[in-house]
């Protein structure tokens, strides 16, 4: 496929770093909620974020955009692609293990090229996608039917919650489709986004969280969160959109798969987190899903049948 490029040993190294700073961000944000409410934490994710990318703009030189139309992107972008589901995986996460919520965040690609097909012209269903789609839903439904095969039950509300986060990342994907058209430069756009956000996001914090009620947290929190905003999101954008240029969408893509393992071994290390047998298997199902989106599946399996 013409998107897929040739990725470096450096290249894959930084693959698997981002796999551990977005998958630490279940972590990061698990730990977190122990002491601060949903909100106050989407708030500091993203203005921590925000600074150290305004930062990394103003020592690579990058001009900020300060015209009306690019804000209005950066305000849409900041709604489906940070405000939405961040606020949706930090409300699940207080209600089940965050490798099962990373899971579920797994499925964003499959939701991805369902809103693909439905509202662009030039990405529609193929073979491959639609067999993805299936393993995909699949792999859903042995997560949310675990409740009827076991004894130890999982909020459905929270997993439902988890996977809204994705579908709201599915329709971040169509709508920053407009920022190359418009120009803007990758960074440029996790910095509008995230700074977006940030305004969006203090309403919310005053009328629901009402931090000044809230005790000063400890230190350990208080470092979660810094590792949320620097590490999870400012740097792992950087380093997502380096890989994107250098390795295209197909090799980029990966790191969906790797994301869930990297959570779930840092929630068992850390938190105690231990997941039922359906949830693997329906990662499982969802890892395979993924892996027939991108075609990688029906190339692995041709390549057998030919040998």
């Amino acid at each position: 496929m013409p998107d897929s490029k040739v990725m470096g040993l450096f290249d894959w190294g930084l693959l698997l770093v981002l796999s551990v700073l977005w998958g630490g961000s279940f972590f990061f944000s698990k730990f977190a909620l122990a002491e601060l409410p949903p909100f106050v934490i989407v708030f500091a994710r993203v203005a921590i974020a925000a600074i150290a990318l305004f930062a990394y703009l103003r020592a690579t030189r990058q001009p900020i955009p300060a015209d009306r139309t690019t804000w209005a992107a950066f305000f849409g972008m900041g709604l489906l692609n940070n405000l939405i589901p961040f606020s949706l995986l930090f409300w699940g996460q207080t209600q089940i293990a965050s490798g099962l919520a990373s899971i579920l965040n797994a499925t964003t690609p499959v939701f991805s090229i369902m809103v693909a097909h439905c509202l662009t012209a030039d990405e529609r269903l193929t073979a491959n996608k639609i067999a993805g789609v299936a393993l995909g839903f699949a792999g859903v439904a042995v997560l949310m039917a675990g409740n009827a095969l076991s004894s130890q039950s999982v909020p459905a509300l929270a997993m439902l919650a988890c996977l809204t986060a994705a579908l709201s990342y599915g329709f971040a994907g169509v709508f920053g489709r407009r920022f190359r058209r418009m120009g803007i430069a990758p960074a440029i756009g996790a910095f509008g986004q995230t700074a977006a956000t940030t305004v969006m996001t203090i309403p919310l914090v005053l009328v629901f969280d009402a931090p000044w009620t809230l005790h000063m947290p400890g230190g350990a929190t208080i470092a979660a969160v810094l590792a949320l905003g620097l590490f999870s999101t400012a740097l792992a954008y950087i380093i997502f959109f380096h890989i994107l240029a250098v390795g295209g969408a197909i090799n980029s893509s990966l790191v969906t798969l790797l994301v869930p393992v990297s959570a779930i071994v840092l929630g068992s290390l850390f938190l105690g987190e231990r997941l039922a047998i359906n949830h693997l298997v329906g990662m499982a199902l969802i890892s395979l899903g993924l892996l027939s989106i991108d075609g990688r599946l029906l190339r692995l399996f041709r390549g057998k049948t030919m040998a």
